[in-house]
């Protein structure tokens, strides 16, 4: 089918562009995700890019999906080991280019990609190109939490190791309006990471942030509890956590690690010996309860804020329940309208900062 007929024919659906060759897993998982969040989601069509032949195979097994698919042929593969640059320019005719390109050219609302971080968001940088007032795009991802939803959400965790006190600002908006529309919180509350709560403490750009977001608070229409530490990412006192990408990744990082850890060393527990094994037996309930909350699968796919168009990346390691939960991300976003919403905010707050300024200027120059 025609990309002009498929608009036509998915009037009133969510499109969803899916790069079905960037994850380690291949697209044997890639497709058995999108088969566990089409299950879920019945208002959900796809755009899957990839080599058509293998992928008409894969699909062939899967005609319930087959029939919701519309395969975009792309022979080429973005590797983990390919180079940002190398991809901005010579990544014409891969699956991760095309995956793209889907948004830009408004066939899709947002994309899911497992593949090369730094290459997904070069290209998505690229080819979508910036919002209007935003300076550096974040990736933003959801951390289980003492929260009644279950969630708070971090950014940036990894688009950018750099970001100064203005980009912390606009991390703040983005995150806000993430909170608003993906978590249904009507004013979250926002704190910038620090090495303390103290106000004397951290990096200049640190204090400099912190002031610049305690002034944004009605025009952005968040609560800012102020600096908060590492123990407070999984608490209840903050929704959305602000830092730089360097610091975002490696807390991120180091969270799923010891997510495993703990997995791993409940197993060995359990193994330990015939009581041990016949307490796990009488605990599994609750073991698969804990299981559930600390499994880094629900809870993947990192959003890219700040562009023209939503994209959703996945772990390269992402089995089919893991790929599943970040087109579930995507959807959810796409038909909550989050785009045009997170687009209008930084527009109407840059807006407002630059008259706020003018104003000033304006009375500085008449007294």
């Amino acid at each position: 089918m025609q990309p002009e007929s498929r608009s036509t024919a998915l009037s009133g659906r969510i499109v969803i562009s899916i790069d079905a060759m960037g994850g380690d897993r291949g697209p044997v998982a890639v497709i058995g995700g999108l088969a566990e969040a089409a299950g879920r989601n019945p208002d959900v069509e796809f755009i899957l890019h990839g080599p058509e032949e293998e992928l008409t195979r894969l699909l062939a097994k899967r005609p319930e999906v087959a029939a919701r698919c519309t395969i975009r042929h792309a022979a080429g593969v973005v590797t983990m080991e390919d180079k940002p640059g190398q991809v901005m320019r010579h990544g014409e005719g891969t699956s991760m280019w095309s995956a793209i390109e889907s948004v830009r050219n408004r066939e899709a609302t947002a994309a899911v990609s497992c593949g090369n971080t730094g290459a997904l968001m070069a290209l998505s940088v690229i080819r979508l190109r910036k919002l209007p007032g935003v300076n550096r795009p974040a990736i933003a991802c959801l951390w289980p939490s003492r929260n009644p939803g279950g969630f708070n959400l971090m950014l940036d965790v990894g688009a950018d190791i750099k970001a100064d006190a203005p980009d912390l600002l606009q991390f703040a908006l983005m995150g806000t309006s993430y909170a608003r529309n993906g978590l249904g919180l009507a004013r979250p509350r926002i704190g910038l990471l620090n090495v303390g709560t103290e106000e004397h403490k951290g990096r200049a750009e640190l204090k400099a942030a912190h002031e610049l977001i305690a002034g944004a608070t009605e025009l952005g229409q968040f609560d800012y509890v102020g600096f908060v530490e590492g123990g407070d990412l999984p608490s209840d006192r903050v929704d959305v956590i602000v830092t730089d990408g360097f610091t975002g990744n490696v807390a991120l990082k180091t969270g799923e690690g010891t997510a495993r850890l703990v997995g791993d060393f409940l197993r060995e527990a359990f193994n330990a010996g015939l009581l041990s094994r016949f307490g796990g037996l009488l605990a599994l309930g609750a073991l698969e309860r804990l299981q559930q909350r600390i499994d880094p699968r629900r809870v993947n796919g990192g959003v890219f804020l700040g562009l023209n168009g939503t994209v959703v990346k996945s772990h390269g390691s992402a089995d089919a329940t893991g790929v599943a939960a970040a087109i579930d991300l995507a959807f959810r976003l796409a038909k909550s309208g989050f785009q045009e919403r997170l687009a209008a905010r930084v527009a109407s707050v840059a807006q407002a900062r630059q008259d706020a300024a003018e104003g000033g200027t304006t009375n500085g120059t008449s007294e």
